[in-house]
């Protein structure tokens, strides 16, 4: 096969497909940050954490409880997702009539210190996870290992299973009420906070589900949502604030961006991503999906 703008088929849709795996935990992170500043207008600076938490349960009940990881990919979003609860209950409820400052300061002190009681505990270094798939599949121009392609069409389902739910159905129509306005949602007998409760559960459990996906293709560590969170908040400012769509597309594409980015300038691949978001906010400040107020 003939190279690609000089460069090796193999290592361009392999890089791409790297880049789209990326790209699939990029939007499911993004998508969860999106629900939850998008219902609850709070910045949640704890996801990464959540994320690594969602592996972390993952792993342990493997390894303590013998748990598989297709149980694990159900129980430990629920676990994480309860969390949540408790978290949004006894804290995050107090600082929603508040600045946008306060929340993300919130959650960037309980990020802090979920990540250190988990790098007390476990250290720092990296926890292998086996693949739940083993196996792949030669396409010719590159290799395709079975679990990574799952990752990516579960990821997409995930995500417009999601946009569905919340654009499209009753509940989603509630939802959205409820954070424009919630007098008027109350007056249809409808309890307002639990359902903002069970929002910011939802948000988190997609933040583990990412994790527990995540699990079989990266060191399971206490610090593997502390770099990511940085990228997934670029993402979302790309998209635009609270645009669950724009999390889903640009999540993906900022992941094949990246990937192609490795392959043609290596050393702007960590990069390219925040300057393409200083690029989106000087043209269209409220992002791509984003409306202004």
């Amino acid at each position: 096969m003939l190279d690609i703008f000089s460069i090796p088929p193999q290592a361009l849709f392999g890089q791409l497909l790297l880049g789209l795996i990326n790209g699939a935990f990029y939007a499911m992170l993004s998508l969860g940050l999106a629900v939850i500043f998008g219902m609850l207008n709070v910045i949640n600076f704890t996801h990464g954490a959540q994320y690594m938490m969602g592996a972390f349960a993952a792993w342990l009940m493997l390894t303590e409880l013998d748990v598989p990881f297709w149980a694990a990919l159900i129980l430990s979003p629920i676990v994480v997702g309860l969390f949540g609860i408790v978290l949004e209950r006894l804290m995050l409820r107090r600082v929603y009539h508040l600045d946008h400052l306060y929340g993300f300061l919130l959650t960037f002190g309980l990020a802090l210190i979920i990540e250190g009681l988990f790098q007390w505990r476990w250290g720092s270094s990296g926890a292998p996870y086996p693949s739940p798939i083993p196996g792949g599949t030669n396409l010719g121009f590159m290799f395709l290992p079975t679990y990574r392609g799952f990752v990516v069409v579960a990821a997409l389902v995930i995500c417009l299973v999601t946009w569905y739910a919340i654009e499209r159905t009753k509940l989603g129509a509630y939802l959205r009420a409820a954070t424009e306005n919630p007098t008027l949602v109350r007056a249809f007998g409808i309890n307002v906070p639990r359902l903002i409760t069970l929002t910011y559960g939802l948000g988190v459990a997609l933040a583990a589900l990412a994790g527990v996906l995540a699990a079989p293709i990266q060191q399971v560590s206490a610090l593997m949502g502390t770099n990511l969170v940085l990228v997934v908040f670029a993402v979302v400012v790309i998209g635009g604030m609270g645009s669950i769509m724009g999390s889903i597309v640009t999540g993906f594409g900022l992941g094949l961006v990246e990937g192609f980015t490795k392959v043609v300038y290596p050393p702007a691949s960590n990069t390219v991503i925040f300057v393409v978001m200083a690029i989106v906010l000087l043209v269209k400040p409220a992002g791509l999906f984003g409306q202004t107020k």
